[in-house]
């Protein structure tokens, strides 16, 4: 798999940092349409604290985000003034999770664009371990200027 975004590119993008920044790579990119992240899942993330001690299981709602950031990362780089933006969820419709997602797992976000506007964005997700969708949901977001949101 070749990198076409590494960690440093994608937090030029993203305003997200450890820990809640949830996609190490981008493997493929056609601008407006798709878009694919990887996401390595550790036994040193913090969520496997409390989710669950002695069965460690990724939240869904943190793959929904893996896969919100993603479509966030195919978003952003059609925006002008990227920096002054935010990419805030606004509905997440058909969610399903399908399988448990454990340290250990690779995680093959794959996100394909519904509708990408100059504020309205809707994307379609798929998470993936090993060929096999983990979840998948639709992604409503809005852009809005960083100053306005408090």
């Amino acid at each position: 798999m070749d990198t076409v975004l590494d960690t440093r590119a994608i937090q030029e993008l993203l305003p997200h940092r450890y820990p809640f920044l949830l996609v190490d790579r981008i493997i493929e990119l056609v601008p407006r349409t798709r878009i694919v992240g990887i996401k390595q899942v550790t036994i040193g993330e913090q969520f496997f604290q409390g989710h669950f001690p002695g069965a460690p299981v990724m939240p869904g709602v943190l793959i929904v985000e893996a896969l919100a950031q993603v479509g966030a990362i195919l978003a952003l780089r059609e925006i002008e003034r990227r920096e002054e933006k935010l990419v805030l969820f606004s509905g997440i419709e058909k969610a399903r999770f399908r399988q448990p997602v454990v340290p250990g797992d690779t995680l093959r976000l794959e996100v394909t664009a519904l509708r990408i506007g100059s504020r309205i964005q809707r994307m379609r997700g798929e998470a993936k371990v090993e060929g096999r969708v983990v979840a998948e949901a639709e992604i409503m977001s809005v852009v809005a200027e960083r100053s306005g949101v408090q």
